[in-house]
């Protein structure tokens, strides 16, 4: 049994992550999701990117480190898209035995980081058409990853969708696609739980 962190994307906690919790829930892990929007949801990204400004990408770091300060040393941060902003942030505080990014990543410059802790894998999905992808934010983030000597894994799926994990977004949602994708990440965070914190 893994404790794993979920972030949400840039839309809120949307149908799609508490599917995502109820997957590794139902695969035995210990799932706490963190809302760093105290509830508040959005279906368009426009009105979401907005949100985020206001807020500032400060305070809702300071809220993801927040969300897990009282969980056990060696969980799993997981998120979507700017959750995967997220969990790669709070991953970097020394404390996760890995990392589980979906559909965002940045390079560790960018927050503020020098170096990934040499003990925290990583496995990152991304849609190979999606419209909101950075791929050099990606190459990155990878590059900084491997340079630690942390292991990562990259899996790119033939879809469009930002979330395509999410079946409450008909436009974005694959079915197939989000199969694969749990299968792979099930596994992945078996392997992580099993692992201590990175120090």
């Amino acid at each position: 049994m893994t404790t794993i962190a979920l972030f949400h994307s840039v839309l809120g906690v949307r149908p799609g992550v508490l599917a995502a919790a109820d997957r590794l829930r139902a695969a035995g892990h210990q799932v706490r999701v963190v809302d760093q929007y105290d509830g508040e949801v959005f279906d368009d990204y426009a009105p979401a990117g907005a949100h985020v400004e206001r807020v500032g990408f400060p305070a809702l770091m300071a809220a993801a480190l927040d969300g897990v300060a009282d969980l056990p040393d060696g969980f799993v941060a997981a998120g979507f898209s700017n959750g995967a902003g997220m969990a790669e942030y709070v991953a970097l505080q020394g404390r996760c035995s890995g990392a589980l990014m979906i559909s965002g990543a940045l390079p560790l410059a960018m927050l503020g980081a020098s170096a990934w802790p040499s003990g925290v894998p990583v496995q990152l999905h991304a849609a190979e058409a999606d419209p909101m992808r950075h791929q050099e934010w990606n190459d990155a983030f990878v590059a900084d990853v491997r340079e630690s000597g942390a292991t990562v894994e990259v899996f790119d799926y033939p879809v469009r969708g930002h979330l395509f994990t999410d079946p409450s977004l008909p436009g974005e949602f694959d079915a197939v696609a989000t199969e694969l994708l749990w299968e792979r990440a099930l596994a992945f965070c078996a392997a992580a739980g099993a692992q201590p914190a990175a120090r």
